[in-house]
């Protein structure tokens, strides 16, 4: 099963500053942890917002806008990622775990996402999901 461990960016890593020596070291470490246990199938971290653009497409069938960064969200903008092949959503959220602050000064936040590899079997699984939700509102 793929998994994302998605770094949301923070003011530190929009401003371009790279990570102190003991957070390298850290994420260093992590990273070797994961290669040794042959889970991490790509891992890497991204420039600062300024460098990129969003491509919006607000109106169907219509030319998409383009916006140049930086952006201002931070919450929203991804600073890195990283790509692991387990074999449950257990083993996933315990690599999650185990993962140093990504931004260290307590701003790190990551988001653990499931890759859809089967897009038969996510159909399945949205079904039930949309099933339950349903449940759930009428009660």
């Amino acid at each position: 099963m793929l998994f994302m461990l998605i770094v949301k960016a923070s003011r530190n890593s929009e401003g371009g500053n790279l990570p102190s020596p003991e957070l390298n070291e850290a994420m260093s470490n992590f990273n070797e942890a994961l290669v040794k246990a042959g889970v991490r199938v790509a891992a890497k971290g991204l420039y600062p917002s300024s460098y990129g653009i969003r491509i919006s497409f607000p109106v169907p069938c219509e030319e998409p806008v383009i916006t140049d960064g930086p952006f201002t969200e931070t919450k929203e903008v991804i600073a890195g990622f990283i790509l692991i092949d387990v074999k449950s959503r257990e083993e996933a959220v315990e690599w999650a775990m185990r993962m140093p602050d990504p931004q260290g000064y307590g701003e790190g936040q990551i988001e653990l996402r499931q890759v859809i590899e089967d897009p038969v079997m996510f159909e399945k699984e949205a079904a039930k999901l949309r099933e339950k939700s349903k449940k759930e509102k009428q009660l």
